[in-house]
């Protein structure tokens, strides 16, 4: 690669002489893109790391590659691959996964959000989300940092600062007063109220912590710790409202004795023994493996793929990805030959990664071990934690139209009808004219017929027995029986096919979206004039893009679920 500006971890800190300058780079690149909300044109990412286009080009093309990255013309997207990074970092944290759903049930208890955040330098960064729907309601999302001083877990964390976490803090407020550094939260406008030094002090005293509209008018929030085995604060539970419903002394009243009952149960879900087992990581840009099968790019894949694309392809940039996602559920800490025989590297190359990694603080190091900070959230998380399914499944949709020529949609079950949620159409004289938020009766449907063959016995037999199943054209099967029958074919077979029923010339194919549970969550479909293709035509073409189609989705709902709520528009 070209040469150009190495970022570091902070203005005056040395690079280390092993560290990777494409790695770094590249990690730049991924930083600047979080930042921006997850899509930046080629030329404005030069701009913004300073890096020679030549060099973006090829970090965006490896990127692509590994399917982390799409490029769309001249615009580069972080895409949901990415996220397996940040699941690493989660699934050794033990937190989210032990702790989230208690934070979902204390949302659902107090009728209001719920966040879990670990200490990141001298900010904060959330782990887990728990947000009521409402007009006003929380808008942060996962891997979000904010300033510890603006917050309320941030005095709990700061309690435990040494006297050089404190030089730093006081050089970053020093340098960006207004906290421009952190986008996840508005500009500061005003001075503090009261100095930081003695919320913490008046925190750790207390054993809980306020933010009255801090990070901005009208929020309010309290705070709690949640200490681990060794009686350390493994993360702070924080309960966040609004003024229109609290003030923070009427929120600290009604809220503090549940929220620390709640506490009192996580900290016993801490105590349980860790699981074995690793994370999911990223892959190629060819069909992913879904769930725990999908592993990230070991050395001889990153090594084919430098054989196979030779400059355009910086290996040391997948390498320094897989080091990371070595790590998971029960692999917290790991030493150098650990992390060398996960990857399938060198243990020269992977030392170099790792030291590249500490450096720009994405790793910590104690004795021989090593560990992910949650530093690594910031590589993409926090955008693509906020997509939705039907967002995550349109650049998918959006080829196999291209491939086939013919409209793809994406629905989901609304009531006894399906609800579309994406579609991709295409230009032609005669075409199937469907808009998103379009309603139709699902049992005449081919997605209608997918997502209910998905539903469980008994809610399948109640929706037969109430159903209105009026036929819609002279070919629409009704009947109870002869529906029940259909279904339970699309059920085994994996796909339902529609001829005319829903609309005479109108011929679709459908397939089922699982989530990482196994359950139908959404169907897609290929609709076609029945003048384009026969029956055998749409079986033996149309279906085998499909279900590829479905199965790319799935791999990235299942990366981009395991941690987030992916809502399905």
């Amino acid at each position: 690669m070209s040469t150009g500006p190495v970022p570091t971890l902070a203005p005056g800190v040395t690079v280390p002489a092993e560290a990777v300058a494409p790695l770094m780079r590249g990690i730049d690149v991924l930083r600047r893109l979080t930042d921006a909300g997850g899509t930046l044109s080629l030329s404005e990412l030069a701009r913004a790391t300073g890096l020679a286009r030549s060099t973006v080009d090829r970090i965006c093309a490896t990127l692509a590659h590994m399917g982390c990255l799409r490029l769309d013309g001249r615009d580069a997207t972080l895409a949901p691959p990415l996220m397996a990074v940040g699941n690493a970092c989660l699934s050794a944290l033990r937190v989210p996964a032990l702790l989230g759903p208690r934070a979902e049930r204390l949302a659902d208890e107090l009728d209001e959000s719920v966040s879990l955040a670990v200490p990141d330098g001298d900010g904060i960064r959330f782990i887990h989300q728990a947000t009521r729907r409402r007009a006003m309601s929380l808008s942060f999302r996962i891997g979000d940092l904010l300033p510890a001083e603006r917050t309320a877990p941030g005095p709990l964390f700061a309690g435990a600062w040494d006297e050089d976490m404190w030089a730093r803090w006081r050089a970053r407020r020093a340098a960006d007063p207004e906290d421009r550094r952190f986008p996840a939260v508005p500009p500061r406008q005003e001075p503090e109220k009261e100095r930081f030094e003695e919320r913490v002090a008046r925190a750790g005293a207390a054993g809980w912590a306020l933010d009255d509209q801090l990070i901005e008018p009208g929020l309010v929030a309290l705070a709690v710790p949640v200490r681990g085995p060794g009686g350390d604060i493994a993360c702070v539970v924080s309960v966040v409202s609004h003024t229109s419903r609290h003030t923070a002394a009427s929120l600290r009243e009604a809220m503090l004795g549940r929220l620390r009952a709640a506490v009192t149960e996580m900290e016993e879900a801490l105590r349980e023994p860790a699981p074995d087992g690793p994370a999911p990581g990223p892959g190629p840009d060819a069909p992913a493996p879904t769930g725990a099968q999908a592993k990230g790019p070991d050395a001889a894949w990153a090594a084919e793929a430098k054989q196979r694309l030779g400059r355009d392809f910086v290996e040391s940039l997948a390498r320094g990805l897989a080091v990371l996602t070595a790590f998971g559920a029960g692999r917290a800490e790991l030493n150098l030959t650990e992390i060398a025989a996960a990857t399938g590297l060198a243990r020269a190359t992977a030392r170099r990664a790792l030291i590249t990694l500490e450096h720009l603080g994405y790793v910590a190091s104690r004795g021989r071990g090593f560990r992910l900070t949650p530093r690594v959230l910031a590589l993409g998380f926090p955008p693509l934690s906020r997509l939705t399914l039907a967002e995550i499944a349109t650049p998918h949709m959006r080829a196999l139209s291209a491939e086939l020529h013919d409209s793809v949609s994406l629905t989901v079950l609304d009531g006894d009808d399906i609800r579309y949620t994406a579609r991709v159409a295409t230009s032609r004289v005669m075409s199937v004219n469907i808009s998103v938020g379009t309603r139709f009766p699902a049992f005449a449907t081919s997605m209608g017929r997918v997502l209910l063959a998905g539903l469980a016995p008994d809610a399948r037999a109640a929706f037969l027995a109430r159903a209105d199943l009026t036929p819609l054209t002279p070919r629409t099967v009704t009947g109870p029986d002869r529906l029940g029958a259909l279904l339970d074919d699309v059920q085994r077979q994996g796909h339902a096919l529609v001829d005319g029923e829903l609309e005479e010339g109108l011929r679709s194919v459908a397939v089922p979206v699982r989530d990482l549970a196994g359950q139908v969550v959404a169907a897609v479909n290929v609709a076609t004039h029945s003048s384009r293709r026969d029956l055998a035509r749409v079986t033996d073409e149309v279906l085998p893009a499909l279900l590829a189609t479905a199965s790319r989705i799935e791999a990235d709902l299942h990366v981009a679920g395991r941690f987030a709520r992916i809502p399905a528009a």
